[in-house]
């Protein structure tokens, strides 16, 4: 039989997005326009509960424009997972001080609070924990290791807007967060960044480092960057804010299908108190990840991801030797099936029929 491919991620851009830009387009003002300001307010207002948010080009952007906003840079160390994508421990390395990679706990795959609290020493500026595929962090736990240790919480919630714990939108809990706008997130602004904070210091930080350190043209207080986000990414945002919230309904609808249907692999769990928005829906296969993964696409065109296949304190950029056990168990295990909310009902069964299938055959 033969099927249509089901990709592992999905960007969706209608006509309302295409209308967006050219709407922009028309005017001739494609950067520093108002765009940008409206996007940020509205961000703000439907993902932080209105606190204060700065655009910025790209996520990477925005975790180190967020750590230099907040006074972070050589000499200090900052900890991060090392099971993540690499732009966690590159931002901290980018502003001169040192990454401390942690284990995680295998339950979420977040940042591992015992670990993290061995780890602090005179020079740890603060924790950056993420908010993986989409599922908060231990925020209670985290919380009161900062305020206890008297160092700075940072939130990398890259993958989880609109995510919450306790009816409180992630973001919200540290010094500053970052969200990523990049294509297969689950909103876009085709690329770009927002950075949120609760600190009037911070957010003045963030706004001069992002425009070559100006806050009035040719008066730079610093030496900054050129990290705005322009008026053609921030209006495809502004549409797909007014619809972010209903296709994580549909997330959380395919997931929930998943969780209920899949047999012999193990599934996501969710921390009492937390609401998970499915970035990715990552299984853990205990034996032959890969071997799955190149079944359900040679046998049945299913596409997968493998988020992260290697840890990121052995990437040749870092190079380190810790040990990690819980991290290297999560990178030889886990596996993203198809979550976005293109899926059809047909599709869904498709993933789970294939899934079942090939785990019990011993695929």
């Amino acid at each position: 039989m033969s099927y249509d491919f089901i990709p592992a991620a999905k960007p969706i851009i209608g006509d309302d997005e295409r209308a967006a830009v050219d709407a922009v387009l028309a005017t001739g003002m494609l950067a520093q326009g108002k765009q940008v300001a409206e996007f940020e307010k509205e961000f703000s207002d439907v993902l932080l509960d209105g606190r204060s948010s700065v655009a910025v080009n790209s996520g990477t952007s925005g975790l180190h424009l967020g750590l230099l906003a907040s006074g972070v840079g050589p000499g200090d160390e900052v900890i991060v997972p090392s099971f993540t994508f690499a732009a966690t421990g590159n931002s901290v390395a980018l502003t001169g001080a040192t990454p401390v990679f942690a284990d995680i706990e295998l339950e979420h795959y977040t940042l591992d609070v015992e670990h993290v609290a061995s780890l602090i020493t005179d020079k740890t500026k603060g924790i950056m924990p993420v908010h993986l595929y989409g599922h908060p962090f231990d925020v209670q736990g985290f919380t009161r290791l900062a305020a206890e240790r008297g160092i700075d919480l940072y939130e990398d919630a890259a993958q989880a807007h609109g995510a919450s714990f306790n009816g409180q939108k992630v973001g919200t809990f540290g010094k500053f967060a970052m969200f990523s706008l990049y294509p297969t997130k689950n909103m876009t602004s085709g690329e770009g960044g927002m950075v949120s904070t609760p600190d009037a210091t911070v957010e003045r930080n963030l706004r001069l480092l992002r425009n070559q350190g100006m806050e009035k043209q040719y008066e730079n207080e610093l030496v900054g960057f050129n990290a705005r986000m322009t008026d053609l990414h921030a209006s495809i945002g502004r549409v797909q804010l007014k619809k972010v919230l209903g296709w994580t309904a549909q997330r959380q609808s395919n997931a929930a299908f998943l969780t209920d249907n899949l047999e012999g692999v193990g599934t996501p769990t969710v921390a009492e108190g937390a609401s998970h928005v499915y970035h990715q829906y990552t299984i853990r296969v205990s034996e032959d990840r890969d071997g799955l993964a190149r079944a359900l696409r040679e046998e049945f065109n299913i596409g997968t991801g493998v988020y992260y296949p290697v840890p990121n304190h052995r990437l040749p950029s870092f190079n380190r030797t810790e040990d990690l056990p819980n991290t290297e168990t999560a990178a030889r295990e886990v596996l993203s099936l198809p979550v976005h909310p293109s899926l059809s009902q047909g599709d869904l069964e498709r993933i789970v029929t294939a899934v079942n299938k090939l785990v019990r055959a011993g695929a």
